[in-house]
């Protein structure tokens, strides 16, 4: 089973040369710390930068140097600011190659949930609606149950939705998985220590199994 790290290390590795990349809050911030240094990778934040590094040394934080999610922040030589009105004109005209969100909840046609609980006070959507709306990959970094021990992989989302069939690939402290065109949850690689059957109990939605799972190659 992984942690937060391990699942952030994992999606580094659907990270292509070239790429620019939009981190969401919460797990996916994580993984800007682990894209090999070879590698030219563009992290682009909503709140107007180009050109993000990964987390500062604890005593060497710049308080003008944030993320979206107000996390102070490194950046790398080349770096760009700009306004947020430029940057989501970026967003919006599909300018970004991957798009990594977190999630309460991803349905097994795509539908992600990742904004409001019903209930409890909240700022707003954020740019997750842009996001989803214009990113050519969103993949989804997420815990595969809640606090409660239940399945957040779902047949369908119960709560309300930032976006619909539009997510391709999960990976959670159990497992990766594709979501399938035709819907569902294809099994690609299980976490170190999980077996198959730990994530079938761990998975509402359908969930496709195909030969033999292989456990994840960092």
């Amino acid at each position: 089973m992984l942690d937060k790290n391990g699942i952030a290390q994992r999606i580094a590795k659907e990270i292509k040369d070239g790429y620019y990349v939009n981190l969401g809050i919460g797990i996916p911030t994580l993984v800007a710390n682990f894209i090999p240094e070879k590698m030219s990778v563009v992290l682009q934040s909503e709140n107007g930068l180009l050109g993000m590094g990964p987390f500062p040394y604890e005593g060497e934080e710049d308080p003008d140097l944030i993320n979206a999610g107000k996390q102070t922040i490194t950046t790398l030589k080349g770096s760009a600011f700009f306004d947020s009105a430029m940057s989501f004109g970026m967003i919006r005209a599909q300018k970004i190659d991957l798009t990594i969100l977190g999630a309460m909840e991803v349905s097994e046609n795509g539908d992600i949930a990742n904004w409001k609980i019903p209930g409890k006070l909240v700022k707003g959507m954020g740019g997750a609606m842009d996001l989803v709306a214009s990113a050519k990959n969103i993949i989804v970094a997420m815990q595969h149950v809640n606090k409660a021990g239940e399945s957040k992989l779902l047949p369908k989302c119960s709560l309300p939705l930032t976006g619909v069939n539009c997510v391709k690939k999960i990976v959670t402290e159990l497992a990766v998985l594709d979501v399938l065109p035709q819907g569902g949850f294809k099994l690609l690689e299980r976490a170190p220590g999980v077996s198959v059957d730990e994530i079938k109990a761990a998975t509402a939605g359908k969930l496709i199994i195909e030969g033999d799972i292989p456990e994840m190659d960092f």
